[in-house]
């Protein structure tokens, strides 16, 4: 009650996770995001933004991805972040509620945990090299990304937030820098900063990752001014520079 616009950012994350337990997945992020935006309707919210994913693209094979590329998630957890994305649209058209979909792509920064089983690669390459072990990646290491410093995320839902609705509700947003950093690259970078020699072990492809990852960000660009401020080199060494100083 008595609240403008709500940040849906609550999820039942990880791939992996999903694979193995994808009724609780759908459970907590479609069925839970439904729930969300019932109670927004009802109590009188002017707008919804949701955290997505691409996830929902699957690796697409057109590079950088637009929105309009085809969708073809891989995994439940993907399949349930684009049911959300779903639903926003049909209560944006059916109800008097704004909805924005932001899909993520590869979010880092301080604070990402390197505990978890789950735990994102950026933050266990971090963890491993600072408690003296080598890091794990599956498959080759060429497989690439496009990883998005936690400001850039942070300014586009601000903008998100803001932007007119007859420009951004009912849609659907990548969120990224649009560059592409292979994995091996990654640790590289990881390694140099630290100063600390990498030699990764290679294990299988985990199921339900996918091999390439690069967005088109000319969309969020028109309709918000969406704009990255930090890029992949920066973001790393903040997040590298706040690991080392929070041992």
């Amino acid at each position: 009650r008595d609240v403008e616009v709500v940040h849906h950012h609550a999820a039942a994350r990880a791939v992996l996770r999903s694979v193995e337990d994808p009724l609780t997945t759908d459970q907590v992020n479609s069925g839970g995001t439904l729930r969300l935006l019932v109670a927004a309707r009802d109590a009188g919210v002017r707008r919804v933004v949701l955290a997505s994913s691409s996830s929902v693209y699957g690796g697409a094979e057109i590079l950088p991805t637009p929105e309009t590329a085809p969708l073809l998630p891989r995994s439940p957890y993907a399949v349930s972040k684009l049911a959300g994305e779903h639903y926003a649209r049909v209560f944006s058209e059916l109800f008097e509620l704004e909805t924005v979909s932001l899909r993520y792509f590869n979010v880092f920064g301080p604070r990402q945990r390197p505990d978890s089983m789950y735990a994102a690669v950026i933050p266990l390459f971090i963890g491993a090299l600072l408690d003296g072990e080598q890091p794990v990646i599956h498959g080759d290491g060429t497989q690439f990304r496009d990883f998005t410093y936690i400001d850039n995320v942070l300014q586009a839902n601000r903008l998100a937030a803001s932007a007119p609705a007859d420009a951004v509700s009912g849609r659907a947003f990548n969120i990224a820098c649009g560059e592409r950093h292979s994995i091996l690259e990654t640790l590289e970078l990881i390694s140099r900063l630290l100063d600390i020699p990498a030699n990764p072990t290679f294990t299988a492809t985990r199921a339900g990752d996918v091999r390439q990852s690069c967005a088109d960000i000319s969309a969020a660009r028109a309709a918000m001014g969406f704009e990255p401020a930090v890029d992949f080199e920066d973001g790393m060494a903040r997040t590298v520079a706040w690991f080392t100083d929070h041992r």
